[in-house]
């Protein structure tokens, strides 16, 4: 039985709120915690990675039919390297500071799991257009959670956002003091943590079943 295709509004929006890459799927964790320390690298990184997980798609799709299966990952490395590579130039160029304020993790779109498992799962065996929208559509799903985390942290953080106050900090004669714990990478962790606990409490379907069900408790009367 063949089944049917997805349409492009399914692929577009189901990755940002019913499938969302860190919300279920658990990806891209490491990226969500190093650069949402303020909203605007986690801006510029959510269009890094968008841009590259939607033409990395429609490239790979484009010649999905031609890739041997024996080399296809490297086929896609390739193609994924070289618009990484030319987001990382662009960036160079254009936003300097912004540039070393990511970092490594501009580079390491290279390896998430977001882009790849994309180009595997989903680019591989679908059209170039479909291909393109479910790349942009798990950007956005990837981009909304570290834009909310990049808000969050800044603003209660630094009293700030984009660099412009918000809150007035006390040592400048306002009345917020920032919570310093906020800037910091474990802070990111546990927000994730609760986002995905409030969006699992939204969307009872998207709670796991246990793999595994606890023994009943036996009392030693029963047990003899």
């Amino acid at each position: 039985m063949i089944m049917s295709q997805p349409t492009i509004k399914e692929v577009l929006f189901n990755p940002v709120f019913n499938n969302n890459p860190i919300g279920l799927q658990i990806l891209g964790i490491c990226s969500a915690l190093a650069v949402t320390s303020n909203l605007k690298t986690a801006l510029v990184m959510s269009v890094a990675l968008t841009l590259v997980v939607a033409f990395s798609n429609l490239f790979i799709s484009l010649i999905r039919s031609q890739i041997p299966g024996s080399i296809r990952m490297i086929v896609q490395m390739v193609i994924i390297a070289s618009l990484v590579i030319l987001v990382d130039q662009v960036l160079k160029a254009y936003a300097f500071s912004l540039s070393k304020q990511l970092s490594v993790f501009v580079g390491l779109i290279i390896t998430n799991c977001i882009v790849m498992g994309r180009a595997e799962a989903f680019a591989m065996q679908n059209p170039p257009m479909l291909s393109f929208f479910d790349g942009l559509g798990n950007g956005l799903g990837y981009s909304a959670m570290l834009i909310a985390l990049g808000i969050i942290r800044e603003l209660f953080g630094a009293g700030k956002l984009m660099g412009y106050t918000i809150l007035p900090v006390v040592n400048d004669g306002g009345w917020y003091l920032p919570n310093g714990m906020m800037l910091l990478p474990p802070s990111a962790f546990f927000l994730i943590g609760l986002f995905i606990w409030g969006i699992r409490s939204w969307k009872k379907e998207q709670i796991e079943k246990p793999s595994f069900k606890m023994a009943p408790q036996v009392s030693n009367k029963e047990a003899y």
